[in-house]
Formats: C-alpha cells, structure tokens, sequence
C-alpha cells in the first residue's frame, strides 16, 4: 500500500534556535553517527501523527525510505526531511505542534547521550544516581518551573481504548480544566489525548491561557503512541523506567483510566511506590476511573492486585465509575495534601525528591527469554519488591505485543515463558485472558496471539 510522501527542510522553535558552533557541531555528529537510527525512529514516529499503529515495526516498514538530516547552517540548523509522512505537513508547510516534537526528539536523544550516558556525574547503576538523570533531563527539556503551586496531574491508561471511554476521559479533563489542574500523559492516542482534549475546554472557560499539557514518552514505545497534537512540552526519556520516574517524580496526582497490558504496568509500579515502607507518609491520590462500561475492567484489575499483592495494596487506591465530577474534586482534595505535605517538608513543588523509588523499579529490565523466565513471582519477598517484578512481567509482554526488538525476538525465538506461585500465576492468567476477551492487547480489529505462556512452578516441578 502506499502512503503520501513528502520532503522539506525545517527550522527549529524554541529551545534550540540559539545554539554555539560547539552544540552545533555535536548535534550534527551525534545525528548522522551511532544515534542515527534512535533519531531517525523517533522522528518518524512524531511525524507519523494521525495514523497510530499498534505494531512499531509496522511503521518502520511502511517508511524504509524516510530520512532526516541535521543541516548546519551560519544561524544555526535545520532538519532535511525525505520521504516523510505527508499527514504532517498542511499546504506544504509542517504543522507547528510536529514540528516542535521533532525538534524535541533531537534534543533530549543529543543531551541523554552528550551529557547523561557514560558521564562519571551520573552513576546509573544507583537509584540517586538514576534520579539525578532523570531530574537533569527534565529540566534541560524545561519542564521544571518553581514558584507553580501543584497542580499537575498524571492520566495514564490505554492508547486503543472504546469510544466511550474516551469520551468519558475528556469528560475527566473538562472536570480538572475547570479546576485550574494541568495534565500529563503518556502523549499519546486514547486516554493520553482525552483528558488532555477536555482540559483544554476547561481552561479555555475558566479563561486559563497557560495550561499546561505534557507529554512524557520513550523510544521504545513512541512508535505504537505518536504524540497527540495537543502536547505542547514533550520529553523523550531513555527508557520505560525512567519515564515512569519522571511521571511520579513531578506529578501531583495520578489517575488511571481503562487500559491493557501497559496501563497494568503503570498501576503496579505506582503500587511498587505506594507500598514501599519508606513512603508511607508521602500523600499521593491515586484514583482508577472509567464510564460504567470499564465497571468490570477495574473489577479484574482490582481482584488481580488483591490476590497478589494483599490487602493494603488495595488501600494505596480508589475507584470511582462513571463519575467524572467526583474524580476531579478528589483529586483537587488530593493536590491540596500534597501542596501543604510539600510545605511542610520543604520539597519542592515541581519535583519530588522525598518519594523513595527502589532500584528494582529503575534499572533498566531488557525483556529477553533468559530474563522473563528468571522473573521472581514468589509471596517470599516484601509486596513491594513483588510488585516491582510483576511490572518487569507486564513489561516485557508490553515489549512482545508492540515494540520492534520484542517483536523479532519472539518471532525468533518463540513466546516468553513466565513462571511462579500458582496464587500468582492463576490471577495473573484471568487478568490477562480479560485483556484478550475485551481486545485491550491490541486494536479491535486485530486478532491477538499471545507472546507469552504462564507456567506455575507446581505444574513445571
């Protein structure tokens, strides 16, 4: 099938207009070197806005002949597209909002590797090591902004999600617009564009110019969940950890909408941090929510959490369904403890420096046979650090459903094996049929094959 092409030479807006000879000339390097192919993906993906794509090979393959340059001229650079998704571009001319994504993309994946990777300052073996990284990125890409009370809520749930629970996530953002709260999401399609959509018309009547709509993503996963054009921060973070660090890390709520495999993930790293001892102190709302539809989706996920994972893990979160307007005052409730929580403890507001992330949950897990197979799924650990290991599960299912590397690996190599006590085995193996029975692995109109099996370890002895 062919898809209209287009070429056209860019200049940037924004944080790079005004660079030195010296960052020139890394930016031109580091663009047509080892970073290459991690540049050219990620703009591809950013460029391909409109047209989303659950399998990130797909839109590698539809695209073989894309290619972006940096250019280096006297006042700076430009960017030299061939062959680029046309649905970018209206009359000829790139659309604002993509064209400050892309410039976005060569920013952090230039900084990341210039100023984060194999720099002595940064030890990303440790868990301040890793914070540290992700503090530095976030504040290169300008999303730190002090003397801001909080206000920032985090929406994590699925990018293919039903009409009306989409609806029903603008419907939540209208409610928090309204409220002056500002919104983070994945950046993506579904529940990541929909509160964002909402919010917009909130603030618009509240007559709030300044909101505030970011966009947090990864190379891995920004192939499958093109930026939405309502973002207007957008940051690349490394790798899925630390993405999820950045969104605990500066949000002041979270809420979880209807999702599949990846919204699990999120849930059981947020719990991951809830349950953690050391952060029994540190106010942070965490409400799931969807229309009556989602009822029996929170059901599932709901009894799978209390089966594995106890039941305080089940005080760490409220449900709320079909109820838009609550969500949105208990949520602003919520804000509020963290804003005195803040002040008394002298954090600051914009980024949470208290909040213990433990090491499991920030190093980087590379979803390989040998590694899904070794996961620890056992009751003899604290249910935090089980917590940690069922997200590096839910991550590499995540890697095996949409993402290029897990896709070839399990085409190579055949599905992962996932292994464990049966009391964990048996809930993790209805929730994921759940997710296969309503078509949240992938889009309704696909047929999904599992990348994965589940053995328990009775059954393998």
């Amino acid at each position: 099938m062919q898809h209209d092409v287009i070429d056209a030479r860019i200049s940037p807006n924004g944080s790079l207009d005004v660079l030195s000879r010296l960052e020139v000339t890394k930016l031109l390097n580091a663009s047509q070197g080892d970073l290459y192919p991690l540049f050219r993906n990620s703009s591809l993906a950013v460029l391909n806005y409109g047209d989303y794509l659950d399998d990130g090979r797909e839109l590698l393959e539809r695209f073989k002949d894309f290619n972006i340059r940096v250019i280096q001229e006297e006042r700076g650079i430009k960017l030299d597209l061939r062959n680029a998704p046309a649905s970018a571009f209206v009359d000829g001319k790139i659309i604002r909002g993509i064209n400050e994504h892309l410039f976005a993309v060569l920013r952090d994946i230039v900084y990341v590797d210039d100023t984060i990777n194999n720099n002595p300052r940064f030890d990303l073996q440790t868990s301040n090591g890793i914070t540290n990284a992700v503090f530095h990125i976030l504040r290169n890409a300008r999303i730190m902004r002090p003397g801001i009370n909080p206000r920032l809520v985090v929406c994590w749930g699925g990018h293919s999600i039903s009409p009306t629970e989409y609806d029903y996530s603008k419907e939540v953002g209208y409610e928090l617009g309204l409220r002056g709260l500002d919104i983070c999401t994945g950046c993506g399609p579904g529940a990541m564009k929909g509160p964002m959509k909402g919010a917009t018309i909130g603030h618009a009547k509240q007559r709030i110019y300044t909101g505030r709509y970011l966009g947090i993503t990864e190379p891995g996963i920004i192939a499958s969940e093109s930026p939405n054009p309502i973002v207007n921060s957008l940051v690349i973070m490394p790798d899925i950890e630390k993405r999820l660090e950045a969104f605990v890390r500066i949000g002041h709520a979270m809420i979880v909408f209807p999702g599949g495999v990846g919204t699990a993930e999120e849930i059981l790293y947020m719990l991951g941090i809830l349950l953690d001892p050391e952060n029994s102190r540190i106010p942070m709302p965490l409400i799931f929510t969807g229309p009556a539809e989602a009822a029996g989706y929170f059901d599932q996920i709901d009894h799978f959490i209390t089966q594995t994972l106890g039941p305080a893990a089940r005080q760490m979160y409220r449900i709320i369904i079909d109820d838009p307007e609550t969500v949105a005052r208990k949520i602003l409730e919520g804000v509020e403890q963290v804003h005195q929580f803040r002040l008394k403890t002298d954090d600051a507001f914009y980024f949470n420096w208290m909040l213990n992330v433990d090491l499991s949950l920030q190093l980087p897990f590379e979803p390989t046979h040998a590694n899904m197979r070794s996961l620890n799924l056992h009751r003899n650990q604290p249910p935090h650090l089980l917590a940690s290991n069922l997200r590096r599960a839910f991550s590499g299912i995540v890697a095996g459903n949409v993402k290029d590397a897990g896709i070839r690996a399990i085409e190579e190599h055949g599905v992962f094996e996932i292994s464990g006590d049966a009391r964990i085995m048996e809930p993790l193996d209805q929730l994921l049929a759940a997710f296969v029975e309503q078509k949240r692995m992938k889009l309704p109109t696909t047929c999904y094959n599992p990348c994965y099996q589940l053995i328990t370890e009775e059954a393998r002895a």
